[in-house]
């Protein structure tokens, strides 16, 4: 079996981090999001994976590499327009052949990983087998209507009125059936080669079609919400690595699961874990919340920040309360004086004063 991770997108929700980076690069517990899915990849004894990747993705290259560090073999595919899930399997042909695959959109979390799905799918070998969970809302997404045998009887995109809250996850598994359908189908109203659509294809032609429904944890990281609670899932299994600390001095207090990477520095502050501070950054003077993450060479002073996660480079000063936020990359935030609760989505390189 190949996989086949969708790595194309835009990241038009996260902006405006994703002005200057791919969204599957966001992190979320300092590492970023598509890493968890590479991982999952190589549990489930999935070796050969193409990374379909957009014309301006050198940044997914340069982090993925040649996937050897997550015990993979990567390919890259480059497609040239964001035309669907369906035209990221079309331009990816060569690569998956007549090999069955599994097809993992890049910006989504599966907690658990796939390797038991991926084994299901190994001694059943149906045409198409689909993960689904239930969600609250199912008009903001693909949704499955099954039989008593958990047959998939239709699919439909983002329904105005749902015939279940089955909502199709972002983990895909085929054999070269799909190819078949794949070739059927139109572009939607949208301009888009449906997934979906392939899939309804070889119901209609009488092809096995089967789901796994899954109640574990699943996220779609595409909006600034969702990263943030994948931040606090995965913080929320930290352990503490008090093998591999940086400096630490005597005034300041570690509480819960924290994990202060070699070269970091804190300094009179409190960190109320779980907490993780990246290499070459200093917390000066501050309280690190729960659920925070802090990436390399960040420089935090005299601020509170909880629920949040801060990327590379950034600095943050004399802010008395960030809650829920992210911030971008080379990105500096000061305050003149006190103020109230500060939630913050800022893009790359910004510079911001507040002021009460």
């Amino acid at each position: 079996m190949k996989a086949l991770v969708l790595a194309a997108g835009t990241g038009s929700r996260l902006r405006p981090v994703t002005h200057t980076g791919a969204k599957q690069l966001v992190p979320v517990a300092n590492r970023p999001v598509l890493f968890y899915a590479l991982e999952a990849l190589a549990a489930a004894r999935i070796t050969e994976v193409g990374v379909v990747i957009g014309p301006r993705a050198d940044d997914i290259k340069e982090s993925v590499g040649d996937g050897s560090d997550f015990g993979l073999d990567v390919t890259y595919i480059c497609q040239e327009e964001p035309l669907g899930l369906a035209h990221a399997v079309l331009v990816s042909q060569e690569f998956l052949g007549d090999d069955d695959f599994l097809m993992y959109l890049g910006d989504n979390f599966v907690g658990g990983g796939v390797a038991h799905f991926a084994d299901e799918f190994r001694r059943q070998r149906p045409a198409a087998q689909i993960l689904l969970t239930p969600v609250a809302d199912p008009t903001s997404f693909g949704v499955a209507e099954l039989d008593a045998e958990g047959r998939v009887v239709s699919l439909e995109e983002k329904p105005r009125t749902p015939r279940s809250d089955l909502a199709v996850m972002g983990v895909y598994l085929f054999t070269s059936a799909i190819h078949d359908g794949i070739r059927e189908i139109k572009p939607s109203a949208r301009g888009e080669l449906e997934i979906t659509h392939a899939i309804q294809w070889l119901i209609e032609e009488g092809r096995d079609v089967r789901s796994t429904v899954s109640t574990g944890y699943w996220r779609d990281t595409g909006n600034v919400a969702d990263m943030l609670d994948v931040n606090r899932h995965v913080l929320d299994s930290l352990v503490a690595d008090h093998a591999a600390v940086g400096e630490v001095d005597d005034d300041s207090v570690l509480i819960g699961q924290v994990r202060v990477a070699p070269g970091a520095r804190v300094v009179r502050s409190r960190i109320v874990g779980p907490v993780v501070i990246g290499s070459g950054s200093v917390v000066v003077g501050s309280r690190i919340g729960p659920h925070t993450s802090i990436a390399e060479d960040c420089e935090i002073t005299g601020s509170d920040i909880e629920s949040s996660i801060v990327l590379l480079g950034s600095t943050v000063r004399d802010v008395p309360a960030i809650t829920a936020s992210l911030i971008g990359r080379h990105t500096s935030v000061r305050s003149a004086r006190a103020g109230g609760n500060h939630h913050l989505v800022l893009g790359d390189h910004t510079r911001i004063t507040l002021a009460s």
